[in-house]
Order: C-alpha cells, then structure tokens, then sequence
C-alpha cells in the first residue's frame, strides 16, 4: 500500500535512474537526479531542526522548485508553492496565514524576499541543493509517516479578501493519480506538458502523474501560450502524448487557428478544467485532432483537483453545454437542494463531494472549514464528511452530470432568477467571441457583458444574443476588451472586472 507520495518517485528512479523526469526550457533532470537532490534539500531542513509544519516556496515554473517540493516532503513538511510573480501584498497575506518559520528562494530572488513583511528565515534553494545527506535522518521522518500527514497548501482567494490554504494530504494525492491512471490508462511512455502554475492545484496532476507512472514531464514556457503555431511545434518536437491544460488555454490555440499548420502527431489525449470549454473550442480541436480523446474534468482545490470527468464521445452544438459526467471511482456526488434533499434529474442542486480526495481543511482558518467541510446531512449515523462545492449542477436525461453555475454567479433581474454561466454559454457560441464573462451591477440593476474580440462588435453581438435569449436575459451593457484580463491561474478575473465596474 503506497503511504506518501515519494514511493512513486523512488519506484521510479530503481527502475528508470537515467530516464528524464522533468525538464524546463533550460536543462532537465533525471530521475536519479530528482531524488537525490530532493533528499539533500530533506536532509538541510532536517539539520535546521525543522518542525513538520509549513515551508514556504517561492517558485518558478522550473525543475529546482519541483524537487524542492519533493525535498520539503522529505523532511516531513507541508511545502507551500507561491508564485514569485504575485504582488508582494498578497504574499504576505499568504506568510501570515501559513506562520511559516521558512521561505525557500532562489538565490536571484533573494532581495524580493528581504523586501517581505517575513519574520523567519529566508533560505537559499541553491544552497540546500548541497547539503550533505542525512539518511538516518530521512529514514526517521519516513517511519512517522502517516498517509494523512499534509503534503501541500494551495491558496485560492478568499471571499473576505483573507486568502484560504487548501491543505492536501498525501492519501488524496495518492488517490487521485491511482484513480487517473487506471481510468485513463497512463503508461511509462507517457510524455506530460505541464501548462499551470505550481501555484494551481491543475499541475499536481502533472507532477504526480508523471512520477505515478515513471513518465516525463516538459514545463511548457509560459510565452508561447501567446505564440499557438511554436506552442504546437514544441508539442510535436518534445513527442507530448498528454496535455491537462486551463480550458482557457485550448482557447487560445482556437481563436488563433494555432493547428492550421501543425497537428501533434503523438497527442492521445486532450484534457481541460477550470472553466467552462466553449463547444467551438472544443470542435475546433476535434476537426483538427480526430484520433485524440477528449476528457472534460471538473472538481474544485479542495477536492484535490478532480471529482468528475467526461470522455466525449458525441456531437454537440455551439450552444450546448458539455457535461462534467461522472465521479472517478471511490468518488461519491451529491446533488442538494436548498433543503439539503437529494434533487431528481433535470433539478439543480449544489454538488458535494465525499472520498478520500477531500482536503484536509483551510489551513489556520477552523470557521471557513466548518463552513465548508460538514457531515453529509442525509444522515448522522456515522462521520460522514462531504465538502460543500457551491457549484450548482443537474443530471440530463443521460444521467450525466452538468456544471450550471456558481451559487453567488445567480442573480435576481427583472423578477426572474438568471444563471449569469448560461448567458455566457450562448455569448462563447459565437464565432467572433474569443473570452466574455458577465457581471452583475447591482447598484444599477445591470448586466454587464465583457468580451474579448478582434474589433468592437457591440451592435451585432446584441442583435445574436436577442435571437438565442429572452428579452430580460440579454445584457444592458457591452463592454469591449482588446484583451480579457487572466489571473494567475489562466482564468478570467473577475476581482478585475468588477473594479473596473465601479471605476467606469
């Protein structure tokens, strides 16, 4: 039975010591590699008397932070992965709630660290990267493993502008990457290419997959995500077999017909999260790659990245709303309506979720995760924890389960009650639209549309959504964008939007 997440990596490296693992735009490692230089980062945090608490990592998409990761895991710690691009007002924010003693950084962001509000101790990645091995050390940080021990922090942001740590234990990682492989059928010849941010829960998929499964993974520079035609000739030269991007990222590549001229001959599978695909999108990655398998995914941090999947296998209309299908295995969905009562099909509800993929909790915030975190109120025989999504959702008539909405995306207008998703749905089925997302102005009782094009198409794009939606579902105003603003984890960011609302 696999108890920490370092067992995959260790099986790998006896078998396939010289295989890459992982490689960035400038040099790769391998498997040999990773695990002795995560064992030497182990074994420099063990000599500075370390507690198993958190370890603040102040990464970059590059192999140093990920087996600095590994090497945190090794010294029993709970590694905490912070984009070293974020404003530094909201890495403080995450300093104070984590109450780390330790930041690990490069030791070119040195100076960005001193300028933090941080009372402990700023290491320097380079430096722990030669320490000497302990392995007696390592071998008794091994023997008190549990497989509930913490292995990660993950912050989303927070509704009281407190950023929250979504704390994932090794058992849920484990957990997950057992249930994709054997659903997916990953094998040792897999080649990932990781998209997201080590700062998003999508890339602990990649990580852990590829060890899961003695793959390699390529971390894909971010600047070609704005270049489609060398981002496909990266995918083709580097043999990539699997890609789990940002839904929002296969966009990309559709708006700017980035498959005209390079279709990845060795790409097997396409799988998306984080927002809603737009059918066009995803027809447009078909007509270009009929023989690659199409999986959407859906699942929020605190389930540990995944709950449900879909593997597409019918047509749809550029109207039609994708489903998010089914629970992985050892996986259970709840549909709740407002009287905590199980809803038939066609009805929509909350989706909770109960399993070994549950977080742990918010890290240092005990209301959020009583909040969030409850007993499934079905019955009270038994501990039984679900996590409260605050997604809404419905079963179709093929019993598939469909994303509908966030709870706080639904609003009262005119007298009706509006699912702000499905305005947005019929506005990403036209051709012209590249990203939109709606807001809701409550102080002028107005619905706002955003939307990312070539031009200003502000008369046409009313008169279309007047065909496809009633009269009071249409937005009051349009608002032109040359160019959607993203956030950090590649998705639109309405904090933004809404500033700009109350700016104009």
């Amino acid at each position: 039975m696999i108890c920490n997440v370092l067992e995959y990596l260790e099986s790998a490296k006896e078998k396939f010591s010289e295989k890459d693992a992982f490689a960035d735009v400038s040099k790769k490692v391998s498997y040999k590699q990773t695990e002795e230089t995560a064992k030497r980062i182990g074994s420099g945090l063990l000599n500075k008397k370390i507690k198993q608490g958190t370890v603040v990592v102040l990464a970059d998409r590059d192999v140093e932070s990920l087996m600095t990761f590994f090497g945190i895991a090794y010294a029993g710690s709970i590694y905490v992965p912070v984009d070293k691009k974020l404003p530094e007002k909201r890495i403080e924010s995450i300093l104070q709630v984590t109450k780390t003693e330790y930041m690990i950084v490069k030791r070119n962001d040195y100076e960005q660290a001193k300028r933090l509000k941080f009372q402990g101790e700023i290491l320097v990645m380079e430096e722990l990267m030669e320490s000497p091995l302990e392995i007696e050390k390592l071998e008794n940080v091994r023997q008190k493993h549990i497989d509930t021990n913490p292995l990660y922090i993950i912050f989303t942001s927070g509704s009281t502008g407190v950023p929250k740590g979504v704390t994932i234990s090794h058992r849920s990682v484990i957990d997950l990457v057992e249930q994709f492989t054997n659903t997916f059928g990953f094998q040792e010849e897999e080649v990932f290419a990781n998209q997201a941010p080590f700062d998003f829960d999508v890339s602990v998929k990649d990580i852990y997959l590829t060890l899961k499964n003695k793959a390699t993974m390529y971390i894909v520079p971010k600047k070609m995500f704005v270049m489609p035609r060398q981002l496909m000739e990266y995918l083709e030269k580097k043999k990539i077999t699997t890609i789990i991007w940002a839904a929002s990222a296969l966009g990309v590549v559709c708006a700017f017909k980035g498959l005209k001229k390079i279709k990845p001959s060795a790409l097997k599978r396409v799988m998306f999260s984080g927002e809603v695909l737009p059918v066009k999108v995803l027809n447009y990655w078909k007509e270009n790659m009929p023989d690659t398998t199409f999986i959407n995914l859906y699942g929020p941090t605190e389930i540990t990245c995944n709950c449900t999947y879909y593997m597409v296998n019918r047509e749809f209309e550029t109207e039609d709303i994708l489903p998010v299908g089914k629970p992985f295995p050892n996986t259970k969905i709840l549909l709740l309506g407002e009287d905590n009562k199980e809803v038939s099909v066609g009805e929509i509800g909350e989706i909770c979720v109960a399993g070994s993929s549950l977080a742990l909790g918010y890290y240092n915030n005990e209301e959020a995760t009583k909040k969030a975190f409850c007993q499934n109120p079905l019955h009270n025989l038994y501990a039984d924890r679900i996590y409260k999504t605050g997604d809404l959702g419905y079963y179709n008539e093929r019993k598939e389960l469909v994303f509908s909405s966030r709870k706080d995306h639904q609003i009262k207008h005119m007298g009706h009650r509006i699912e702000l998703a499905e305005i947005e749905i019929n506005v990403n089925s036209i051709d012209f639209i590249r990203k939109c997302c709606c807001i809701y102005d409550k102080a002028q009782e107005k619905i706002v549309l955003f939307y990312e094009s070539a031009e200003e198409k502000d008369v046409q794009l009313i008169k279309l959504l007047r065909e496809k939606l009633p009269k009071y579902m249409c937005p009051n105003k349009m608002c032109w964008m040359e160019e959607m603003p993203m956030n950090s984890h590649e998705k639109i960011d309405r904090v933004m939007l809404k500033e700009l609302l109350v700016e104009g």
